[in-house]
């Protein structure tokens, strides 16, 4: 099969279009034809090799979400069948959509409505799985409740503003001038330009923080919480940091993978109360450009790696 390889930690150039054995169904598995895959900022920061990602075996496939077709099945897999379109995020620790076919456990993928187009709901993948966890079941937002939510032209953070703002909260958000309009369509009732002004000036007393940006921009998220508010976070803050208040809660969110949280986003999009980001597509031998828009952080929405 074509794949997209990393060589090596670096660059974008580091990644090859190249060629990589066909992957096979084992036990509770399925071989999906991958039809598009997402790009996370994840990507880029394992190709740089930060983190725990520095003793990969190379070449690499990177790659956590995907949409496509069954094209195999392995043995005791009895809920789906050849033909069947699904879509999924890889289990923790497990990439490899950037490539023409992925094995992966069938109890963590999800039937693709015939509604939602192939790079529709890769681009939902990672980023409703995250923003589920993270504003249903780790955060519990509340209706009535302010939320601050960075980063919000992000594919998960765009996704927390529509489902906090569906839970009835009230949602502030940081962004850029240029992406006020699209996040408060998305459902932000103000937006603040982090160009122009600290928001740790101009908000007060948030029940939720939500970061999708850490560093120092989590440091100065605990002077916006009302006493006992959550700081949930996804982007960690500086080496070394340690939480300045006491009366605040600080969680992270465990993003399992499992179809339950995938049939939920589906539910949300059914109802109209989610819809998929901003899609900005790339063939597949393009992946190298996608990670330089990646890794400026400015894009609006998600990046699509379009790969049949």
């Amino acid at each position: 099969m074509k794949a997209v390889l990393l060589t090596g930690h670096g660059g974008p150039e580091m990644l090859q279009l190249g060629e990589a054995p066909d992957p096979v169904a084992g036990p509770g598995e399925v071989v999906v034809d991958i039809h598009a895959a997402s790009i996370n900022a994840a990507d880029y920061k394992v190709r740089l090799g930060s983190g725990g990602s520095r003793n990969l075996k190379f070449p690499y496939i990177l790659g956590r979400d995907f949409s496509g077709v069954v094209s195999a099945l392995g043995p005791d897999v009895t809920d789906f069948k050849i033909g069947d379109a699904v879509f999924g995020v890889t289990d923790q620790g497990i990439e490899g959509c950037y490539a023409e076919k992925l094995a992966i456990r069938a109890a963590i993928i999800a039937k693709k409505p015939g509604g939602l187009g192939h790079a529709e709901a890769a681009a939902l993948g990672l980023t409703s799985l995250t923003a589920l966890w993270a504003i249903e079941d780790t955060a519990k937002v509340q209706r009535g409740e302010t939320i601050l939510i960075h980063g919000g032209a992000g594919g998960v953070a765009g996704f927390a503003i529509q489902l906090s703002k569906y839970l009835g909260a009230i949602v502030l958000t940081t962004a850029s001038a240029n992406n006020h309009d699209y996040v408060k369509s998305l459902g932000a009732d103000r937006a603040i330009d982090y160009n122009m002004q600290d928001f740790s000036q101009v908000v007060v007393d948030c029940d939720v923080v939500f970061d999708t940006v850490g560093g120092k921009v989590q440091v100065r998220s605990y002077d916006v919480l009302k006493p006992g508010g959550r700081l949930v976070w996804i982007a960690a803050g500086p080496a070394g940091f340690q939480p300045s208040r006491k009366d605040v809660q600080v969680l992270r969110p465990n993003v399992a993978r499992d179809r339950a949280h995938l049939e939920r986003m589906l539910v949300l999009y059914q109802k109209g109360a989610v819809w998929p980001p901003n899609i900005v597509r790339y063939k597949l031998a393009d992946a190298a450009e996608a990670h330089r828009v990646s890794e400026s952080r400015h894009l609006q929405g998600k990046l699509v790696l379009v790969v049949r």
